[in-house]
């Protein structure tokens, strides 16, 4: 299957390295072109061991990743995708599919941009990786999913986007659209009380695990307590189980989440999330706050479910980033839809923009 691959950080370093080994037909762009393998090649760390993996081709043109490609991965961060979206408009072809992992609604977004009717862009609730660099050139897998929920917009082109996307991922499990989708997103439930509750150290020391030691039981509690809140929300618009509760992501046993079982001992032991973490710069809190969890707040309140928790959160976030997200961030307000009536929000989703 030809791929094209967009973006510069871990997951494109996984996405490339992965779908490349197991004979897809990669073609990697990214913005910087310079910090492209020159020989095409990177090194790929799992638990199968070490190994070199060739891609097909790396571009400094986005035009030429993206001609010709069946699936085109933008696992960049949300704050990337308005301008991504021009770049990409002038060169998709019809029937192309653009998979967002993950994507904080931003399906809508680039929709809303290119604005072809024959494009369906899908979004997903994770990485298909966990994974990070260990130096130029140098991937690390940890995990990879084992099941991801997937939405697509507009909804009316599902059914074939769904078969393109499994060819290259086959652990999705495609959900009723992009919205239902887009309220799948675990990193704003994980990551906004993990480097919140957690700032004084990740600013104090040079390196932090907010996986090992900065996950601790009253933490745990305020991430339960977030993700009720995004699960009532989606009880309140109708989307069915299961809700993917980020609980079973730290549980031995029970129902498999995104990454499988037992796999948050896998990320600690992996000690690759030991980091430096810069508060006001990581995408932590620029993507999942500003964006994921602005998002989130939106939805509650346009559904009309009490959100106490994620508004407090993303006060705090504002205060730290020194904006208010609220009026700033991700909104349904910002993009124009918060004066939607539910049956008007249901037929933009299943018909797309006109």
């Amino acid at each position: 299957m030809k791929i094209a691959v967009l973006g510069g950080g871990n997951g494109a370093h996984a996405c490339a390295a992965d779908l490349s080994g197991r004979g897809h037909e990669v073609r990697w762009w990214r913005r910087n072109a310079a910090a492209l393998p020159a020989d095409a090649r990177l090194t790929l760390k799992d638990s199968q061991g070490e190994r070199a993996v060739r891609i097909a081709r790396v571009c400094r043109d986005i035009a030429d990743a993206v001609r010709g490609a069946e699936l085109i991965f933008m696992p960049d961060p949300a704050f990337t995708q308005e301008e991504n979206a021009a770049r990409l408009a002038p060169h998709l072809e019809s029937g192309q599919v653009v998979f967002l992992a993950p994507g904080s609604f931003g399906s809508y977004v680039m929709s809303r941009i290119i604005r072809r009717a024959d494009l369906a862009i899908a979004e997903t609730g994770t990485l298909p990786w966990l994974a990070r660099r260990h130096g130029p050139g140098t991937i690390a897998i940890t995990a990879r999913a084992t099941r991801l929920p997937t939405g697509v917009f507009p909804s009316r082109l599902k059914g074939k986007s769904i078969e393109t996307i499994r060819k290259a991922f086959p652990a999705i499990e495609p959900v009723e659209d992009a919205l239902s989708a887009a309220l799948m997103n675990a990193g704003p439930i994980i990551h906004p009380p993990l480097v919140l509750m957690n700032a004084g150290p990740l600013e104090h020391f040079e390196r932090w695990d907010i996986h090992n030691e900065g996950t601790q039981p009253a933490i745990r509690r305020v991430t339960d307590a977030l993700d009720a809140e995004r699960i009532a929300a989606r009880e309140a618009l109708g989307y069915a189980a299961p809700h993917f509760p980020l609980a079973d992501h730290y549980r031995a046993d029970g129902d498999e989440w995104m990454y499988g079982r037992r796999v948050h001992k896998k990320l600690t032991d992996s000690k690759d999330w030991r980091e430096p973490i810069v508060l006001t710069e990581h995408r932590y809190l620029r993507e999942d706050v500003a964006f994921g969890l602005a998002f989130l707040v939106s939805v509650c309140e346009w559904a009309g479910v009490a959100c106490p928790l994620a508004r407090g959160l993303l006060a705090v976030g504002s205060a730290v980033l020194g904006r208010d997200l609220r009026a700033t961030g991700r909104t349904l307000e910002n993009m124009e839809l918060g004066s939607l009536k539910a049956d008007e929000m249901r037929r933009l989703l299943r018909d797309g923009l006109q």
